[in-house]
């Protein structure tokens, strides 16, 4: 199993107005919007918990736990030590290969944004045995 270097969490717009300063101090901005860079990520519950590391004044090592509800999360993207990572169609050939050494927010960079919202299949849409 490859080891899991950490996640860029994405909130959906009205998450973060709903959240506004309570989140401010934790977001990263990058060229695919503001996200959290988290070290762990428990979804199992109705909230999504993510552990967070930051440093307090003294420049010592902390370990912050966020815990929002999970419907106000938009999208988790994690990032391995496998040298290569990103979405490209592979009709046109594969994505280019991230830097050894690339962060979450380095992949999370290179990611195109996810849709303002989920489309699913409406029932015109299903096939349905006719009878």
């Amino acid at each position: 199993m490859n080891e899991t270097r950490g996640y860029a969490v994405f909130f959906f717009p009205q998450a973060l107005e709903v959240l506004g300063d309570a989140i401010r101090p934790y977001l990263l901005d990058g060229p695919v919007g503001p996200h959290l860079l988290c070290r762990e990520i428990d979804t199992g519950g109705a909230f999504t918990e993510m552990t967070l590391e930051g440093r307090d004044a003294d420049g010592r090592v902390v370990s912050l736990e966020l815990m929002v509800p999970g419907s106000m999360v938009r999208m988790i993207v994690s990032a391995h030590g496998e040298g290569s990572f990103g979405f490209g169609s592979r009709l046109r050939g594969a994505a280019p290969a991230a830097p050894a050494g690339a962060t979450p927010a380095d992949a999370a960079a290179s990611a195109p944004a996810a849709p303002d919202s989920p489309t699913t299949p409406t029932a015109s849409r299903r096939d349905e045995p006719e009878g």
